[in-house]
């Protein structure tokens, strides 16, 4: 049923806002012990590989409305699925940041204004970089993510190995693009803590969907270019049976 695909979808991106942003709110800056920028990168790393064996069997465990769009891009995803799958994917992502929200805010001396994970460029960059980089950085990585997918889901590649691959892919890339931008690569992760910052997250939260969705159509088609496509391959991480 494809309502058990978009009740997945939710839960799975619940999972990789909930754990990814928190790990950034709550355990990023922990004194003595706090997990840092490689403990953030791996924490995203490790909800998309722990999701992807839990429900890549039902909906393809995308979580991202740029990898539902470059998958379709790619001929991996029936178009008329896209709009719902993004639909559960945001659901999933505020509800997320909601919940975090709650559990914040009950820490002595928790701000709003430290950005609570969200995504921007210039001021608003970790490392101050311009528009023009922020947006090159995403749609690049948003292009490899795809590529990662795409490649490591076909037909051809080892089995079983798919989610270590793709997991172990997001956590290099945040590696790489969290002084940036925070690191997006994804416009419902990127949505569900902007509505809670509001301001200036919001007002930059249009970078965060153009630049991926953008990444995530070239890398599907590019890898679709690339690699002729066993026939019965319809999504995310997981090959159809």
């Amino acid at each position: 049923m494809n309502a058990k695909k978009y009740a997945a979808e939710a839960i799975g991106t619940f999972w990789l806002t909930f754990a990814g942003c928190g790990s950034a709110v709550i355990a990023a800056g922990f004194p003595n012990v706090g997990i840092g920028l490689l403990g953030v990168s791996l924490a995203f790393g490790l909800t998309v590989v722990t999701m992807a064996y839990a429900i890549g069997h039902i909906s393809g465990c995308h979580l991202n409305p740029a990898v539902t769009v470059g998958l379709a891009a790619g001929g991996r995803f029936p178009g008329g699925q896209v709009v719902p799958y993004i639909v559960a994917q945001v659901v999933g992502a505020i509800v997320a940041a909601g919940l975090l929200y709650v559990i914040a805010r009950g820490a002595p001396g928790f701000d709003l204004a430290g950005g609570f994970a969200s995504n921007g460029y210039a001021e608003h960059s970790p490392g101050k970089y311009n528009l023009v980089s922020a947006f090159l950085m995403e749609v690049v990585m948003t292009m490899m993510f795809l590529f990662i997918i795409m490649g490591s889901t076909h037909g051809k590649a080892p089995a079983g190995f798919a989610p270590l691959a793709i997991g172990l892919g997001l956590a290099l890339i945040h590696l790489v693009s969290i002084p940036v931008t925070n690191t997006s690569v994804n416009p419902a992760r990127s949505t569900g803590p902007a509505l809670f910052v509001g301001g200036w997250a919001l007002q930059q939260l249009w970078l965060f969907w153009v630049a991926p969705l953008l990444g995530g159509i070239l890398g599907g088609v590019i890898y679709r270019w690339l690699s002729d496509e066993p026939q019965g391959v319809v999504s995310g991480t997981q090959p159809a049976e």
